[in-house]
């Protein structure tokens, strides 16, 4: 980029005064607020533990998620384990703490629990700081504690490898830092005349345009987005994943705001862009919604079968989305018995109807759910989650 040459979005004189067309907005704004609405209204008739349940399905897809969209890839398992550490509910045989994974899923939590408590730098710091324990990211030193510098030269968005690289973005410079953030802030915290939704798609495309910390900055703006839409639900839970829907729509994102950042003020393409994302992530959280009732009402419809402890924690498991197989190995290790003690447990289950053998005999022989022989409906969903309280998750 030469010296005086104006390529991104916070070199306009009038920086940080978005513009946006509501005339082309408003429809799509509508049907937005009628998808919440919706899924708000149905969050109304649920339990307590459904709503745990549902919170906590749709805090481990977004840990996951918005860590993938940076390319990286955390164990599910793991991000399961601390999920329910952290929200007190009991999944079965827990992995060890993972620092780096707990500093995921204690941002998302403060982002959206804590969502009344003011945005501030400190706060913003501490995500960062949280995100990278070690202080590294792989084998690359990341810089936490305070804004980066420009030591290594501005910090830009590269693709390509060596001698063909492309550069997508590049940041204001270090030395803007402390004025932009607070700039940021400021607006983030005032009350302002737009409308909440759009003020977390603004939220989002601000702050990672500042881009201001050594790494880590896509995250961060997922989760104020996320803090910003918990503000406008007037909800500490969550139900539906915006990073896991981004995650889907990874190459359009990046596109979108590469195309953002290089344009003008008017945002309204950006935000055309975050609303239907936003819709298809609220209408996904219905699938997630009705695992949770399909969960009540298979307890519901096993209430009178008799079954120890170890059961009940395995087949929630199931319930949730178990990778893979199961097999008497791997109930043993999450039930945490012997093996003799799992196959028994397995067989009785098989015996009860619970579950059905899936394969041959011997050491491939793997358990499935059993399907229920008749539908269940709305009205038998709606009165299973008592079933639920009875139960540790």
């Amino acid at each position: 980029m030469k010296r005086g040459e104006k390529l991104y979005i916070w070199q306009d004189p009038k920086w940080p005064t978005f513009r946006c067309d509501l005339s082309v907005l408003a429809s799509q704004l509508a049907e937005v607020h009628r998808a919440r609405g919706h899924l708000l209204g149905r969050l109304a008739h649920l339990g307590l533990a459904q709503r745990e349940q549902a919170t906590a399905q749709v805090l481990t897809q977004d840990v996951l998620k918005t860590s993938e969209i940076e390319g990286e890839r955390l164990n599910p398992d793991a991000v399961r384990s601390s999920v329910a550490r952290h929200l007190g509910l009991d999944f079965g045989a827990l992995l060890p703490a993972d620092r780096h994974v707990d500093g995921v899923v204690q941002m998302a939590l403060d982002a959206t629990a804590q969502n009344a408590k003011p945005l501030t730098a400190k706060r913003l710091i501490g995500w960062q700081a949280a995100l990278f324990p070690t202080g590294y990211s792989g084998l690359k030193p990341v810089r936490t504690g305070g804004w980066r510098d420009d030591a290594q030269g501005p910090m830009q968005v590269v693709s390509g490898g060596i001698g063909r690289q492309r550069v997508h973005f590049e940041a204001p410079p270090a030395k803007r830092l402390g004025k932009e953030v607070q700039a940021f802030l400021k607006w983030f915290e005032t009350r302002g005349s737009e409308d909440p939704v759009l003020r977390a798609g603004l939220a989002h495309l601000w702050f990672v345009t500042v881009h201001p910390f050594d790494d880590g900055n896509g995250r961060i703006a997922r989760a104020i987005c996320d803090l910003a839409l918990a503000r406008a639900d007037g909800e500490v839970q969550r139900f539906y994943s915006l990073s896991a829907q981004i995650q889907r729509e990874r190459r359009a994102y990046y596109e979108q705001l590469e195309r953002t950042q290089k344009g003008p003020l008017d945002v309204t393409p950006w935000l055309h862009w975050f609303l239907a994302c936003l819709l298809r992530a609220i209408q996904g959280a219905e699938k997630t919604l009705s695992a949770v009732l399909d969960k009540a009402a298979f307890w519901q419809r096993w209430s009178d079968t008799a079954m120890n402890a170890r059961q009940i924690k395995v087949l929630n498991r199931l319930l949730d989305g178990f990778e893979g197989k199961l097999s008497s190995s791997k109930y043993a290790t999450l039930a945490k018995c012997s093996a003799d003690t799992a196959l028994r447990d397995l067989n009785e289950l098989v015996a009860a109807g619970v579950l059905q053998r899936a394969s041959a005999g011997g050491r491939s022989t793997s358990y499935e759910l059993r399907a229920l022989t008749e539908p269940v409906g709305w009205a038998e969903r709606s009165e299973a989650h008592q079933w639920l309280r009875r139960l540790k998750f």
